[in-house]
């Protein structure tokens, strides 16, 4: 019997990551992922996938992040009540971000509902924060390294992909067939998260390309961010750090803490970790030592550098502080969440900063700021931005283009055939190109929604 492998999202763009397969009678979903940025991609978490929730038998998550797992939700409404296999790092962290997604999406309809700014009466949320937590249930975790069937006959196995916590590829054999999935791919330089493990062999690999048609600068990213928060401490600005909770957030907190620590910025400047979510996400790496590259006593150091605030009070209060600080906030493409209210209440003076951490989806906040946009719509208003706007390039957990190259290199032996996934056109064209003329790999970006026989 055939294998036969449809491309539900993670196809064209950077978002969205769901690839089904199918094999006598039965369906398996790798990776499901919520789509973000551009309305016209948002606009897909509501169109009903091409078989009913209730007829997929089994998912299989790389990692937390939401445009890999923030799809579960709204499966587990619909009626999926099958396993969800991941590691027990990634159980962990979609503990904190899928709850966290559904109360953002409640408040978000809200918001709409009583400034009257919605065009459906009324607006609702794709799920609600306790449609997530009762998605938590089907959890099943796996370690890495080792054997399971997540489907009677079918077998995988997880390997270190780096990126954030938990984060993995998965080894799927199903049909006579080994499908690979890269996942999220970090960087074998990392100052957080451990190299990616070298790829298994395989017949069909299924590759990220975020950052397939360039390559990352030399340097730290305390090299980087030190003298842009040193320009703004001395003006007595403020500068809102826009934060993925889970990774990003971490990596720039270490960073202040080594800058200070070599009296490269001044000890006293405050710090502030404005996201529930991160500070819990931050209190993670303590449980996980050894699946990163810090240790306690740093995780402690970081601790004491940083205020951090859990409730909306704590919050609004930051509004009422003078000089100079430094507050992270999430979400890291500004789609949602608290750092919105530090944008909209700073955004608009010069001596402050916006510090921008890493990739920004198109259609995003995030993206319009980077480009240089002097106006941006939060909360059905338009905001100025008249503060100095920096976007880090050394802070990513992505690996470049020719890390990507350099992983797919490591194989025991050539796929069959490689489809180039998880990035916007222009990134994933260039993999494609680099893997045909550097590996001889035949490889292709499938279009969303296209099913292939493997």
């Amino acid at each position: 019997m055939t294998v036969h492998l449809t491309f539900l999202g993670g196809a064209g763009t950077v978002t969205g990551s769901k690839y089904l397969v199918r094999h006598g009678g039965q369906a398996l979903l790798l990776d499901c992922g919520l789509f973000q940025g551009y309305k016209l991609l948002r606009q897909r978490n509501w169109q009903p996938l091409p078989l009913a929730s209730a007829a997929l038998d089994a998912v299989v998550l790389t990692h937390a992040h939401l445009d890999h797992s923030g799809h579960l939700p709204l499966l587990a409404r619909q009626g999926f009540a099958g396993p969800v296999w991941c590691t027990p790092g990634t159980r962990d962290l979609c503990a904190i971000l899928l709850p966290d997604s559904g109360h953002l999406q409640e408040e978000d309809a809200n918001y709409l509902n009583r400034h009257g700014l919605s065009r459906h009466s009324p607006a609702l949320p794709l799920y609600t924060r306790l449609d997530a937590e009762r998605s938590l249930a089907l959890l099943r975790t796996q370690p890495l390294h080792q054997d399971f069937e997540p489907l009677p006959g079918w077998h995988a196995r997880f390997s270190r992909a780096g990126h954030i916590l938990g984060a993995a590829s998965v080894l799927l054999q199903v049909g006579g067939r080994r499908i690979l999935l890269s996942g999220d791919l970090g960087r074998s330089d990392d100052v957080l998260m451990h190299a990616p493990e070298p790829p298994p062999a395989a017949d069909v690999v299924l590759v990220e390309s975020t950052y397939g048609d360039r390559s990352h600068p030399p340097g730290t990213v305390a090299d980087e961010l030190g003298p842009a928060l040193a320009r703004v401490a001395a003006r007595g600005g403020v500068a809102v750090v826009p934060v993925f909770a889970v990774g990003r957030a971490q990596t720039v907190l270490h960073a202040i803490t080594e800058l200070k620590a070599r009296g490269a910025l001044p000890a006293a400047l405050p710090v502030f970790l404005d996201s529930p979510m991160a500070v819990n996400a931050t209190q993670l790496f303590e449980d996980h030592l050894g699946e990163h590259r810090l240790s306690r006593a740093q995780l402690q150091a970081m601790a004491r550098g940083t205020t951090l605030v859990r409730s909306v009070e704590e919050s609004k209060a930051l509004a009422r502080l003078h000089g100079p600080r430094v507050i992270l906030s999430a979400s890291g493409m500004a789609t949602g969440g608290r750092v919105l209210h530090h944008l909209q209440l700073h955004a608009g003076d010069h001596r402050n900063m916006i510090v921008l951490t890493g990739h920004q989806a198109g259609g995003t906040r995030g993206a319009r700021i980077a480009a240089g946009e002097k106006s941006i719509r939060i909360h059905g208003q338009d905001v100025a931005v008249r503060a100095e706007v920096v976007q880090l390039h050394t802070a990513s957990a992505h690996a470049d283009g020719q890390q990507v190259l350099d992983w797919l290199a490591a194989s025991p032996g050539a796929p069959r055939q490689a489809y180039v996934v998880h990035g916007e056109l222009a990134a994933a064209d260039a993999l494609r190109q680099r893997i045909e003329q550097r590996l001889r790999w035949p490889a292709q970006v499938p279009e969303h929604g296209a099913t292939v026989v493997v």
